[in-house]
């Protein structure tokens, strides 16, 4: 691991800013909370966009045209979007200003060719260029040779094996569908039928990427790779050779009665208009399996799988995007913490937004999480605005966190509901994993299907350390023994520079934030050599202008992610760590403070400006651009300094 940091030499170097008054930070304060609060729906809910790399809007090209279907004003929309976030040398990255991705690429190329571009065009030449240059589209990963498969750019045998006999192994079998991740499940479950039944795309314009290819696909004989290079890879390799030979053999009776179980599977867990899993490639998976299984496009199933995609589009202006998936639980938790830092408790616009979350509570519905904790009762919240088969553990902390701070007795019977859920959800280790507990089968990371590396749901210090802030605040002798198991797991899990590794958002610096403030809510003493460290760790990374950031490199080479600028939300997330950590009055919270009353911010929104993503959704995959974080975590950064600086006392009490 690189150690570079900044010295104090380089700091007092800086340009130095004139140190905004008390007056101006509480004016920049008061503005931005305005301006959140002109964010508000109706019903009390806030939400803002989520955007993620080309390939969701990509993949929406090429569903529409595995399905026949051509509307090209709406392509030529999604068409300008993606010449808009392609890199200069022709590549398509995975976030902004990243480097070239071969699997984006290959499919930011194809939908473009698809929605009529010219192949000759300076960009698209720049593009198979680069391409080529990399390997050509046969080094795509796994989901990218699926959809090459369903459009006959490759052979089946291109992809790994994945018999939908799979779906029919018992829980003690080495593979079960319970032990992947529910976004694996939900996603492979109806790709099993597409392979089953040897899908093929409409594809109406016949239009192929034969020019990606340095060799023709049907010559092209190493396509599968040992994801993890370990021993057991190579044997999930010679296994898959041998699936390959023997899956079209398998006995009819047995492959119908495992298609009909993936069709249960499908159908059951449509979630109405949030759709399958309520993530995009699993709704994609779902219309294309009923496609393949015969549901007319008026049949009541498709109607809704249909909608739920379409819900997820962005119009800006000329452009068009599709998000991922919506974030509106976890926008009004975030909004909500931030504005219990920066007005009063009992605003009723604050009440409406609690109000609104008490209402998304899960508390009659049992999820696929039951399978490990059979007998729990349910009382989580999604991520989005129905996803009942799939709470999660994160936003459920955030939430109850902000209840409890609000109006613990008015949210009694949700808060009480909740950490029950909560804590029938640790895993033996002491760490809570976003959806699942005990989703710890690492060998199944060997398997060439799972050439991402986000197959597993394993327990991560980001969420625990959510469920310990939220437990201790609550309840810290209620619930002294989770706190106790979950403490435990934060200190295992440290780097041994002193920081924490951010699953769920860029990267160290979220990591360590989210540690600190939970051991401070836990009751840990502050001062122990282990959390000095993680607090000169955090000093050490602060940027010659005060601010903080890292890059989403870090999850490739942990040096490099260093080099991008200053970020709001990061700079937020180390003041707040900081903080907690009994930091309020030293210099660097002081400068970080300076750097966010400073920092440019947008004109005709809540946000502070913010280029660079910070947010993950699979490290090394796939990230996110949660529009809502330059809002919340600096808004909650300022708020909760002016407090502390303004009392007597400058503790932190709260769990996040």
């Amino acid at each position: 691991m690189n150690n570079t940091v900044f010295s104090a030499d380089s700091l007092r170097g800086a340009e130095v800013l004139d140190a905004p008054t008390r007056e101006t930070r509480k004016a920049i304060i008061a503005e931005r909370a305005d301006r959140l609060w002109d964010m508000q729906k109706p019903d009390g809910h806030i939400v803002f966009e989520l955007e993620a790399d080309c390939t969701i809007p990509a993949e929406y090209v090429l569903l529409r045209h595995f399905l026949g279907e051509i509307d090209r004003e709406r392509e030529a929309r999604i068409a300008r979007y993606l010449r808009k976030v392609q890199n200069p040398d022709g590549s398509w990255p995975l976030f902004h200003d990243g480097a070239g991705n071969i699997s984006a690429t290959v499919k930011g190329y194809w939908a473009l060719k698809l929605t009529g571009e010219d192949i000759d065009a300076p960009h698209m030449a720049r593009a198979r260029s680069w391409l080529l240059g990399q390997g050509g589209a046969a080094k795509a990963n796994v989901f990218t040779r699926i959809m090459m498969a369903l459009f006959r750019q490759i052979p089946w045998r291109g992809m790994p094996c994945i018999p939908v006999e799979a779906i029919l192994m018992p829980e003690w079998f080495p593979f079960h569908m319970s032990k992947i991740a529910y976004w694996s499940r939900t996603v492979l479950t109806p790709l099993l039928i597409l392979y089953a039944k040897r899908a093929k795309a409409a594809n109406p314009t016949g239009l192929d990427i034969r020019e990606l290819f340095v060799v023709p696909p049907e010559e092209q004989r190493k396509w599968q790779i040992n994801p993890t290079g370990s021993r057991i890879g190579e044997m999930f390799l010679l296994l898959d050779k041998a699936l390959q030979r023997a899956e079209p053999h398998v006995p009819r009776g047995i492959r119908e009665r495992a298609i009909r179980k993936a069709e249960e599977f499908t159908i059951s867990h449509l979630n109405g208009d949030s759709g399958l899993g309520a993530i995009y490639p699993a709704m994609a998976n779902a219309v294309m399996a009923l496609r393949v299984l015969g549901y007319p496009d008026d049949h009541p199933h498709m109607k809704i799988a249909r909608e739920a995609i379409e819900k997820l589009v962005i119009e800006r202006e000329d452009q068009i995007y599709l998000q991922p998936c919506v974030s509106p639980v976890w926008d009004t938790s975030l909004a909500a913490h931030a504005f219990l830092e920066s007005g009063e408790r009992d605003d009723p616009r604050l009440i409406a937004a609690l109000d609104w979350l008490a209402s998304k509570q899960i508390l009659d519905h049992v999820g696929d999480w039951a399978v490990r904790r059979p007998g729990l009762r349910p009382g989580g919240w999604a991520f989005q605005y129905d996803n009942p088969d799939y709470p999660d553990v994160d936003d459920t902390a955030v939430v109850v966190a902000a209840m409890h701070r609000a109006d613990p007795k008015r949210y009694a019977m949700n808060i009480d509901r909740a950490c029950e859920w909560l804590v029938g959800m640790q895993s033996r280790s002491g760490g809570w994993g976003a959806f699942e507990p005990e989703n710890e089968h690492f060998y199944l990371n060997s398997i060439p299907f799972a050439d991402h590396g986000a197959l597993l749901d394993p327990p991560t210090v980001d969420v625990t350390a959510r469920c310990v802030g939220c437990l201790a605040q609550v309840d810290r002798v209620k619930y002294a023994e989770a706190v106790r198991k979950g403490v435990g797991f934060i200190r295992r899990e440290q780097e041994a520079d002193g920081s924490w590794f951010g699953r769920w958002g860029a990267n160290y610096i979220y990591g360590t934030w989210s540690a600190l403030v939970a051991l401070k809510g836990a009751g840990e003493d502050m001062n122990q050599p282990y959390v000095r460290r993680a607090v000169a760790w955090l000093k050490a990374r602060q940027r010659p202008d005060g601010g903080w950031g890292e890059g989403l490199e870090s999850y490739e080479d942990w040096g490099a992610g260093f080099a991008r600028s200053s970020t709001a939300s990061q700079t937020a997330w180390a003041l707040l760590g900081l903080m907690s950590a009994g930091e309020v009055e030293s210099g660097a919270v002081t400068r970080g403070i300076d750097w966010l009353a400073a920092a440019p911010r947008d004109e005709d929104g809540p946000r502070w400006e913010e280029a660079h993503w910070t947010g993950t959704g699979f490290p090394k995959v796939f990230y996110l651009k949660y529009h809502g974080y330059a809002a919340f975590f600096p808004l909650w950064a300022m708020g909760r300094y002016e407090n502390l600086m303004t009392s007597n006392d400058r503790e932190v009490h709260w769990g996040l």
